[in-house]
């Protein structure tokens, strides 16, 4: 069993200076708050503390940051408006007014509710820069995928957006959000595929998604002024972070392991929960459920979410060890990029451990198989540990679940491809490949939210039914 690692590396650089912050509007800052995280924030190390490396071509040092911190950078963001008067108060003073697409609410929501801490908004250009040039923002925190509202540039001459505008953002035909403008930029949407991707082919879904970005970026500050309700089933797994951490000191867990998933659990998955709760001695597993936008193909978020939420009810869990959660986010498929910042929110939720194992968050064969492993090597100590595993596999000669690291027989790989024929097929998999609580669980969640199918298809994406729903709101 692999052992619990943290391999970090501080490096210190050089890069541009850090943007003087502009002041909040008046009665904003009131509306908004940053909390202190629950919990006890950690202090790293000076190897913790670096500066960002925007290499040889700015040469202007940046600011020092402790990216150890928990939440990241110090402070638990929340940029929510509970109040309707207060609501209402902040929208008599904007003027202008658009709608959004489904991704940008997702956003918004987890910026506002601190998922994303320490961004407060869309990021300006110099954020963007630092993320391609060495995976910091201007401050020096580590991160390292772009969070950026894009517009066409005609859209911005029509509207007359500018430094220090305010923007009422509209989301399913309600008030939902107000962005103030601090930036209006444009930005190679090449050099962020490579840096972010490390390819510039449209065929990686995360580079086609940059490529169709529009001409120009807004960043600025995000106030949520009216917060959506999560609809069901995914409304009791929702946990923001301060809840959520609120929710750990109840339960006395001071250690707990991350499993991020877009998949339904075969007992491989079960058991990469288990080997990376045993090793990192932890009190829990907290399985996080990415939700969002779908591709063709893929599980449809309900059937994920319940069936993860199985393995605990039925008892494949210990009462007490085991938690579901839903994320808001699009999967960018970056693999070990992305594989920091899944490390960076769960430790914002209060994780103190993050599993890895094979392929995360990987695409195609863009990536090696533990890519995600070896770039915890390469960034300073974000203060969450990494638990890196190899593969847990069925051996035909042990009858059992066994590990690629222990095992020395030849194993009979779990293949996604075959469990997801036998799903569509309707067949009930061994215990040995699927609980049974969970297949039926899958197939339920087909017939209620899928239209008769656990994958996304043409006919879920156009009627499923919404993640969230945005009250009605007078303006």
């Amino acid at each position: 069993m692999a052992r619990a690692k943290a391999k970090t590396r501080a490096k210190g650089a050089k890069g541009k200076k850090t943007a003087k912050a502009k002041t909040p509007k008046k009665g904003r800052a009131k509306a908004v708050k940053a909390k202190a995280g629950a919990g006890r924030a950690k202090t790293g190390s000076a190897k913790a503390k670096i500066g960002a490396e925007i290499t040889a071509k700015g040469g202007i040092r940046m600011a020092r940051a402790d990216n150890s911190l928990s939440p990241h950078g110090g402070k638990l963001i929340e940029r929510v408006v509970k109040s309707k008067d207060e609501a209402y108060k902040l929208i008599r003073g904007v003027k202008l007014d658009m709608p959004i697409k489904d991704q940008i609410a997702r956003e918004i929501v987890s910026m506002a509710y601190g998922f994303f801490s320490p961004l407060e908004g869309f990021m300006g250009y110099k954020d963007v820069e630092g993320i391609c040039n060495n995976m910091t923002l201007a401050n020096g925190y580590v991160w390292s995928i772009p969070i950026i509202f894009d517009m066409t540039e005609d859209d911005v001459r029509k509207m007359g957006i500018k430094d220090g505008s305010s923007v009422l953002l509209r989301y399913q035909n309600q008030p939902f959000a107000i962005l103030d403008v601090e930036e209006v930029y444009s930005f190679d949407k090449k050099k962020m595929a490579v840096s972010v991707y490390g390819t510039d082919e449209d065929k990686h879904p995360g580079v086609k998604r940059t490529y169709q970005y529009k001409d120009k970026f807004i960043g600025g500050k995000i106030t949520l002024i009216n917060p959506p309700k999560i609809n069901p089933p995914f409304d009791k797994f929702w946990f923001p972070p301060e809840e959520m951490r609120a929710r750990f000191q109840q339960n006395n867990w001071d250690k707990v392991v991350a499993h991020q998933t877009r998949n339904v659990p075969h007992t491989g998955h079960e058991w990469l929960m288990k080997g990376a709760w045993f090793t990192s001695s932890a009190n829990a597993v907290l399985v996080s459920c990415v939700v969002g936008e779908k591709r063709k193909g893929d599980y449809i978020d309900e059937a994920i979410v319940l069936s993860h939420a199985a393995l605990g009810d039925n008892g494949y869990f210990k009462q007490g060890t085991h938690m579901t959660s839903i994320l808001l986010w699009d999967m960018r498929y970056a693999g070990p990029k992305e594989a920091i910042f899944h490390a960076i929110v769960r430790k914002n939720l209060g994780c103190t451990h993050h599993m890895f194992g094979r392929d995360h968050a990987g695409v195609g064969t863009y990536y090696s198989t533990y890519a995600a492993h070896e770039i915890f090597q390469k960034i300073p100590d974000v203060g969450i540990k990494s638990v890196l595993t190899l593969e847990w596999w069925y051996c035909p000669t042990c009858a059992e679940i066994t590990y690629e690291g222990l095992c020395g027989h030849k194993p009979q790989k779990f293949s996604g491809t075959v469990l997801r024929g036998i799903l569509m097929d309707g067949v009930k998999p061994t215990r040995l490949i699927m609980r049974p609580e969970c297949f039926d669980v899958v197939m339920k969640s087909a017939d209620k939210y899928g239209f008769g199918s656990p994958f996304v298809d043409d006919k879920y994406l156009a009627d499923r039914n919404p993640l969230m729903t945005v009250p009605p709101m007078e303006v």
